[in-house]
């Protein structure tokens, strides 16, 4: 049994989708997650409760609430006609904008935690050598902060892939379009196609063994340079 080039097509787009993801949430998460580590305001709890938000909430409920949002009648499904975007459910916008709410609390809560192992030191002694605060960022923080970084990227990149829920919701199942590894497998139990959906189901499990067991030898490097 080889695998099909539908197969093939919704490989190709997960790894796109986590990809992208990844990227785009390093950027966006790292300042929260730099704010949540420094900061006394009292909108800390607030903020971060709602950047976990996804780890309690069903990925369909957020999947609804990105449907509705984005529709036509919604306030950003009318925003982005306005900006001359389009609509964005069913399109891989969509997907990515809903895999990076989604994905959010996995990029920022490994990050939190690597910036506030930092501590105040480090940047009380490059203040010191007149560096700004962002050169000590930089040049200080970013470098202590490698193996949360690593870990942020790997939780992200697999997260994405073994989406359902929200990209069902948003993305729908459109061939070449919006349907993934999770929705491919979805289609193929469906259609009573169990050995092609045991294919790319064993693909699955042995690709999240192997995020657990990269991650396991992450930490305990880590715990080592630490110590």
């Amino acid at each position: 049994m080889s695998i099909s080039r539908a197969d093939l097509q919704a490989l190709w787009l997960t790894l796109q989708l986590a990809a992208s993801t990844t990227f785009l949430l390093l950027l966006i998460a790292t300042p929260i997650a730099w704010w949540l580590a420094r900061t006394a305001s009292r909108w800390r709890g607030p903020v971060a409760a709602f950047v976990a938000l996804p780890l309690v909430l069903p990925p369909t409920v957020l999947g609804f609430y990105l449907l509705v949002a984005l529709g036509p009648n919604g306030w950003g499904g009318q925003l982005t006609q306005a900006l001359g975007i389009g609509l964005l459910p069913f399109t891989f916008g969509g997907l990515l904008l809903g895999s990076i709410l989604y994905s959010l609390p996995f990029a920022v809560q490994p990050l939190q935690t690597a910036f506030e192992g930092v501590g105040r030191r480090p940047l009380e002694a490059a203040a010191t050598l007149r560096a700004t605060p962002f050169d000590a960022f930089v040049h200080v923080v970013l470098p202590l902060s490698r193996g949360g970084i690593v870990q942020a990227a790997v939780l992200t990149f697999a997260h994405t892939v073994g989406e359902f829920g929200v990209v069902l919701m948003i993305g729908g199942n459109i061939p070449e379009r919006t349907r993934v590894v999770s929705t491919q497998i979805y289609g193929h139990v469906e259609a009573l196609e169990y050995t092609q959906a045991h294919w790319l189901s064993a693909g699955m499990v042995l690709f999240s063994f192997g995020v657990l067991l990269a991650l396991a030898l992450l930490n305990r490097r880590s715990a080592r340079v630490l110590g």
